[in-house]
């Protein structure tokens, strides 16, 4: 098969990484991808939301599989984009239709689904410039801290939580009234706050079966201690101490099953990952959110965990036979570490010389933000590299991961070293 990834981060790097090593995988294009996916396959410069350049990409070079990164091009529509074109439409897309891309891409459309199939959440409510006085009233029953959440995709930006009630009513007009975060934040879904301990659950699906994936843990705040501001993330474990057999059963039961017979009630086409944001208080779970895609750095320790053939499955999904593939996990730990440039998430320095990825042993380096110029790899993004490692334990494979992340030099390059302290 010939297989085209669209996006450049970690995540795609692991899943060019994954699927290259498959049988199945005859040849491999990432667009734009980094300097890490061009040693398992070939880099396109193409912007991930230029259609019309993905679909001359697609018939040029004969692709049989596209596996959509991001989701920004979810959001806008790419798989209906190849569905309704009679040279694409033969294409198997990995990636939900712009209705199933709604669940990330729209917060007041995720909660009311949520509300509809009774899965567990915060209660909330949407407000707009025009219900701001509703707003304010919605603020002032609920207690401290207080949750704002942009409708719209805000690059990760768009969610405020506050300690203050003034500041939630200031931050609520500047976002619907002012445009903080632009047309995101139009509307903006106001929650009650859910103290826990968050964990991610992936599935993926072809509409109507369903593969869970490994859990996941990842952390956000850029200082130790979950301390700072809030990051793409820092770090990830799975498989998640707590996360046992009979506490996934129960997700299961009360949230991935409801949530799938959803889509198929509603009509939306739904191909490809489903990730979804749990808060866990005791033996209950609620959701914060849906992604219609894959968590980075999630991604850099779900995928190596996973011994099935990836390509195999994605197949699967499209040619009707996914119910009848096997999924096999490694039963050991993957603890990840984000190597991230001086000043993330704020203003930090590109193209850093970077050095010692050639010293690395016996752990699997994601490229994230790199770029290659000439021989040399350099820094492109604030998050560079994730170090992934295998161990018996959450403390053994971060012990490797430390090691590594140590060997592999940039200038100003931070990472935390409490990943995982909390588990």
């Amino acid at each position: 098969m010939n297989v085209l990834i669209l996006g450049s981060g970690g995540r795609e790097h692991a899943f060019a990484w994954k699927i290259a090593e498959s049988s199945l995988c005859k040849k491999l294009l990432i667009a734009p991808g980094n300097a890490g996916t061009s040693q398992v396959g070939i880099n396109v410069d193409i912007n991930v939301t230029d259609f019309e350049s993905i679909k001359k990409l697609a018939l040029k070079e004969e692709i049989d599989m596209l596996i959509v990164g991001p989701e920004d091009p979810l959001v806008k529509g790419i798989f209906d984009f190849f569905q309704k074109d009679e040279k694409l439409k033969e294409i198997t897309v990995i990636g939900p239709s712009k209705q199933g891309a709604k669940l990330e891409g729209s917060k007041e459309f995720a909660k009311e689904f949520m509300q509809k199939y009774d899965i567990p959440t915060a209660k909330y409510q949407a407000f707009t410039k025009n219900t701001l006085k509703e707003g304010y009233a919605f603020l002032e029953s609920l207690e401290a801290p207080y949750v704002l959440k942009a409708d719209g995709l805000a690059a990760g930006k768009g969610v405020l939580i506050l300690e203050n009630l003034e500041e939630a009513k200031k931050e609520l007009k500047a976002m619907v009234a002012d445009g903080k975060f632009g047309k995101a934040s139009a509307t903006v879904v106001v929650e009650e706050f859910l103290s826990g301990i968050e964990l991610s659950v992936f599935v993926l699906t072809d509409g109507n079966s369903y593969k869970i994936l490994p859990s996941a843990k990842d952390y956000k705040r850029i200082g130790e201690g979950d301390k700072g501001l809030n990051t793409g993330g820092m770090g990830a474990i799975s498989p998640v101490p707590f996360a046992d057999r009979f506490f996934i059963e129960k997700v299961e039961s009360e949230i991935i099953k409801p949530t799938i017979l959803g889509l198929k009630e509603e009509g939306i086409v739904y191909h490809g990952f489903l990730f979804i944001g749990l808060i866990v208080k005791g033996n209950d779970a609620k959701v914060i959110e849906y992604n219609v895609r894959m968590g980075d750095p999630e991604t850099e320790v779900v995928i190596p965990r996973i011994k099935s053939d990836l390509l195999h499955l994605f197949k699967g999904i499209g040619d009707g036979t996914f119910s009848e593939k096997d999924l096999h996990i490694d039963e050991d730990t993957a603890a990840t570490l984000m190597l991230v440039s001086g000043g993330y998430p704020e203003k930090y320095e590109k193209g850093k010389a970077i050095s010692g990825l050639d010293d690395v042993e016996g752990s699997i380096v994601f490229h994230a933000g790199t770029k290659t110029k000439g021989k040399n790899i350099l820094t492109n993004g604030g998050r560079v590299l994730a170090v992934t490692s295998f161990g018996k334990d959450i403390e053994d494979a971060l012990a490797k991961s430390f090691v590594n992340a140590e060997k592999i030099n940039f200038e100003k390059k931070y990472y935390r070293k409490d990943i995982g302290f909390d588990l």
